[in-house]
């Protein structure tokens, strides 16, 4: 089973293709894609759009897991991510791929074992489950990865 984590953002998207092949995990590929805060919201909803849609073609995952919208006190931040997170959808939607979220404390209690865990200890987490030589420069990539590996481990029999 192939999957594309992604932590939608309108600033920065992280996103992750993970593996599991024969009870095995393995980091496809990971990273994050960024867009110019002077772009209209338009351009940067597209660039997003089209990324995914590389993204896919490029990996053929069977699913796209994305991140949730965590409510903060920022009502507008917690807007441009549901902007974003619905052009991912609509990438997966046309690129013939299925998609899914999760919450982060769905994500965080499946990764660590504990659903407030700080940035510090996901990182670690995911840097020894995937046998990684460091943790993830941008919290969004690793965030993307952690949201794979959700999927993977609450649906990846294969």
């Amino acid at each position: 089973m192939r999957v594309l984590g992604i932590d939608p953002g309108t600033a920065r998207t992280g996103w992750a293709v993970l593996e599991k092949k024969k009870g095995e995990i393995i980091a496809v590929a990971f990273n994050c894609f960024e867009t110019k805060k002077e772009e209209e919201v338009a351009q940067r909803l597209e660039k997003i759009f089209a990324e995914i849609k590389r993204l896919i073609k490029e990996y053929t995952p069977q699913i796209v897991a994305i991140e949730e919208v965590f409510f903060s006190a920022n009502a507008k931040t917690a807007f441009a991510v549901g902007q974003a997170r619905g052009v991912i959808f609509l990438a997966s939607q046309i690129g013939k791929v299925k998609s899914c979220s999760y919450t982060p404390l769905q994500i965080k209690k499946t990764v660590t074992g504990y659903g407030r865990a700080e940035k510090k200890q996901m990182g670690e987490k995911v840097k020894s489950i995937l046998n990684l030589q460091e943790i993830p420069k941008f919290d969004d990539t690793c965030d993307a990865l952690a949201v794979a590996l959700t999927h993977l481990y609450l649906n990846g029999r294969k």
